[in-house]
């Protein structure tokens, strides 16, 4: 089995202040300290306040002092629907339609996965994902959630991993097929005995299911009940495409697609994670604010395949909307930031297709933010320690250089750092109170190898799934 070196070691967890910084806390009094610092303790935020409180109180006891010289601290990002294994099949799938993509390119890629694909994949997806800021992330579902967890304890990161489950349905190929409704079930059981709340608590295990096309009424209403015992929550791609509604109309007698048929079966609850969430009419809006299920927008994804997520209205009715890049065979850009920026244009430019006029103040700079920050920590069930700059959450938090040419005059700080920054912006990158990433080097494996290995075995994954890409133009060897 291969190992990843370690690039550089991570010190043991100790009492530190991070000062002269802007602090944007995003907490419930959305406090932006423009000369604020921080003084952590192991993996907690201990006290947060104006720096030269902080200094006076806490620099005696302080192990390290760090000066940020003016740079921006914000909480570690959340990414609410990410495939982690699919990022070795990154560009096999550009430029088709969602049911190609799935059937005749991402299927056979993940069902012939080893478990050691899975991890050099979860590797090469972390990499991105800490270089862009984020401190926790979703598993949409994937493969080999024992490589997923090996990657993320390696890579210093919080996760809700997730198995890929599927019954039924068509175009399943021949070693899913076979799966029964009980092994789908007891396998997720397995996972979440084994790796629930390891590597120091940062993992957590929930239950999948990946399409209501592709899952039976029992698999449904046994992992909802699985999920009440287990107190832990459900991820699922929801009304995707017009045609995922109409199956269900046809398939599961619903009055309209699958929000109405998931409220009929009582599988819309506050642990529910619906990822996309396209095909919706106000009748299932309302639905979902009713019971509490959160809502992941995959802005670039949506614009590749599935069309405008309805995100203003779901905000308006109480709904916390968060936001997840999707995979790299769906989007290519693991790219929170990127993400940010598309979704508030997006969703502006969604105004004159609805309205017939613009309405530049749609989805304003603060909403975006809250979106990858408290709204992401809601979703992933992980408020009460993430999401926010706060006395007792955790110490996840990313510092931003805004002194570049992306970012600079910066008149008005939170309007830069969701219309201007990029992630050549973000410097440093601490999870559970530890540097995972020091002035844009990854601390705990060596990216150069990683993506070595992900170039060696991504080769030899699509010859195993006999996936041929069409040359696009007159390549010469």
């Amino acid at each position: 089995m291969e190992t990843i070196s370690s690039g550089g070691s991570v010190s043991e967890s100790s009492t530190m202040i991070l000062h002269n910084a802007v602090v944007v806390t995003m907490d419930s009094d959305c406090r932006v300290f423009q000369n604020g610092a921080v003084f952590i303790d192991k993996d907690k935020i201990k006290a947060i306040g104006q720096s030269p409180d902080i200094l006076q109180q806490f620099s005696h006891v302080a192990h390290h002092i760090l000066d940020l010289h003016g740079q921006i601290l914000l909480p570690g990002f959340i990414n609410t629907h990410v495939h982690t294994s699919q990022q070795l099949g990154r560009g096999i799938a550009d430029d088709v339609d969602l049911m190609t993509w799935l059937h005749h390119r991402i299927w056979p890629y993940e069902s012939n996965m080893t478990e050691e694909d899975s991890y050099i994949s979860t590797l090469l997806c972390g990499v991105e994902l800490i270089h862009s800021g984020v401190t926790c992330f979703a598993e949409a579902g994937g493969q080999h959630v024992t490589g997923m967890a090996r990657a993320v304890e390696l890579l210093g990161l919080r996760a809700c991993l997730t198995d890929s489950v599927m019954d039924s349905g068509d175009g399943l190929p021949p070693s899913w097929g076979i799966r029964t409704t009980d092994e789908c079930l007891q396998s997720q059981k397995k996972l979440y005995e084994k790796h629930n709340n390891t590597a120091d608590g940062r993992i957590r295990i929930w239950l999948g299911i990946r399409t209501v096309m592709n899952s039976t009424d029992r698999l449904l209403l046994e992992t909802r009940d699985a999920a009440r015992e287990l107190k832990t929550g459900i991820h699922m791609h929801v009304a995707e495409i017009p045609y995922e509604n109409q199956v269900v109309m046809e398939t599961r007698k619903a009055d309209h697609g699958t929000v109405t048929f998931l409220d009929k079966i009582d599988f819309l609850q506050e642990n529910l994670l619906a990822a996309h969430t396209v095909c919706v009419n106000d009748t299932e809006i309302g639905f979902l604010s009713r019971s509490g299920v959160k809502v992941s927008h995959c802005a670039a994804s949506a614009m590749r395949m599935l069309g405008f997520a309805r995100i203003r209205e779901m905000l308006n009715a109480g709904i916390t909307v968060s936001l997840g890049t999707d995979g790299a065979p769906s989007n290519n850009r693991m790219s929170i930031v990127d993400e940010m920026y598309l979704a508030s244009l997006i969703n502006k430019g969604r105004e004159v297709h609805e309205n017939g006029t613009t309405d530049p103040t749609a989805f304003p700079a603060e909403t975006l933010l809250k979106m990858v920050t408290i709204n992401g920590a809601k979703s992933v069930l992980w408020d009460n320690e993430i999401g926010s700059l706060e006395i007792g959450k955790k110490a996840d938090m990313v510092v931003i250089n805004p002194f570049s040419w992306s970012m600079v005059p910066i008149h008005d700080c939170i309007s830069n750092l969701v219309y201007c920054m990029r992630t050549e912006n973000i410097v440093s990158v601490m999870c559970n109170g530890r540097w995972i990433m020091r002035d844009k080097k990854i601390l705990n494996v060596d990216e150069e190898e990683v993506i070595s290995l992900a170039k060696e075995a991504s080769s030899k994954l699509l010859r195993r799934a006999g996936i041929k890409l069409p040359s696009r133009m007159n390549v010469i060897h």
